[in-house]
């Protein structure tokens, strides 16, 4: 690895994905927050999508990057009609044309075939076991970036806490980090041809306040800290109870958003009685998501939760329901109106 890619330290999240109920309120703190500007319209750093489902871009996890066994695997560029979204409605007509309820708010221009949530809550599986559930997106901030790794301009470095940051200043705009990307949370800015993605909130964060994602998440769904924190609710999570896994290791860059892999309630029978020996949702498809340790991950939450519904106690669980927010995401608890850009 690159000198470049070397953090100190590592920032991290974990998102629950049992509490997780797809409000997209992370998605539009983000937004209104970093992703404003010229060419940024059809821009969701933090995106949440329903899975099983095509995501955004369409079909990303075809889309290639990211390593095998150390060697960078090719990747290829999202075309914008698989991103969606950023498009012009006839507002105009709607509010002021005087036509009462003849009109209705509809995209101006070519028929969108594609955007951010098209599949939204569509998921997979026939009645009555259907399933899907709620899969928070964003930068991973990599161990190993492999969009640091194909930048030849040597825009993108990973700072002492693990951000990966981009110098924009130095990007042309040639979108081979994308292209690397297995994950696909790189934009491009067509107005100013350059790239962007996530930077972790980290004029926040360097006022010790957590990232607009994660504060503002209102189903305490989701933590924040150093990994190597080994009091911090982040560490515990992934490291000491291995509970929160990466979205698909194999790609080899080393993710450090984590996932807590969802419990679902069991099938039914033909009969309407209830199937206790096979999950709704397929352990097959949460592997293909986080891989092999999503077995052990699984067991040992339904193995916390028995003993908390028998009368004991479980720190885990007691984690997991975070009674209180401050320690989700310490030392980063502190309220922006306290800060010097408040």
């Amino acid at each position: 690895m690159s000198e470049a890619a070397k953090g100190a330290r590592q920032l991290a999240l974990v998102f629950d994905l049992n509490k997780c109920i797809g409000c997209q309120t992370c998605s539009v703190a983000c937004k209104v927050l970093w992703t404003r500007g010229e060419g940024e319209d059809y821009q969701w750093w933090m995106i949440v999508n329903t899975v099983p489902g095509r995501g955004h871009p369409k079909d990303w996890e075809q889309m290639g990057g990211g390593y095998r066994e150390g060697v960078p695997q090719p990747g290829r560029l999202p075309k914008r009609e698989e991103w969606g979204g950023g498009w012009d409605f006839n507002y105009e007509e709607v509010f002021f044309g005087g036509k009462g309820q003849e009109a209705y708010l509809r995209p101006v221009g070519p028929e969108p075939t594609w955007g951010p949530n098209w599949d939204e809550d569509q998921g997979a599986g026939d009645y009555p076991n259907a399933y899907f559930f709620y899969l928070p997106r964003m930068c991973n901030h990599c161990s190993r970036p492999a969009c640091l790794e194909a930048c030849p301009r040597g825009a993108l470095y990973k700072r002492d806490d693990g951000i990966v940051l981009r110098d924009e200043e130095r990007c042309r705009g040639y979108q081979f980090c994308l292209e690397a990307c297995p994950y696909k949370r790189v934009f491009f800015n067509f107005a100013r041809g350059i790239s962007q993605q996530c930077i972790l909130c980290f004029p926040r964060v360097e006022q010790g306040v957590a990232p607009a994602c994660v504060r503002q998440c209102p189903g305490r769904a989701v933590w924040f800290g150093y990994l190597d924190d080994e009091e911090g609710p982040v560490y515990k999570l992934v490291r000491l109870w291995q509970v929160a896994l990466p979205l698909h290791p194999e790609y080899g860059t080393q993710p450090n958003v984590f996932y807590i892999p969802p419990l679902a309630p069991y099938p039914y029978n033909p009969d309407g009685t209830l199937d206790k020996e096979n999950p709704r949702i397929p352990i097959e498809y949460l592997e293909r998501l986080f891989g092999p340790k999503v077995r052990e991950a699984l067991s040992t939450l339904r193995q916390e939760l028995e003993k908390v519904r028998s009368g004991g106690t479980s720190e885990l669980m007691d984690t997991l329901i975070a009674y209180r927010w401050h320690d989700m995401f310490k030392p980063f608890d502190r309220d922006p109106v306290e800060t010097s850009w408040s």
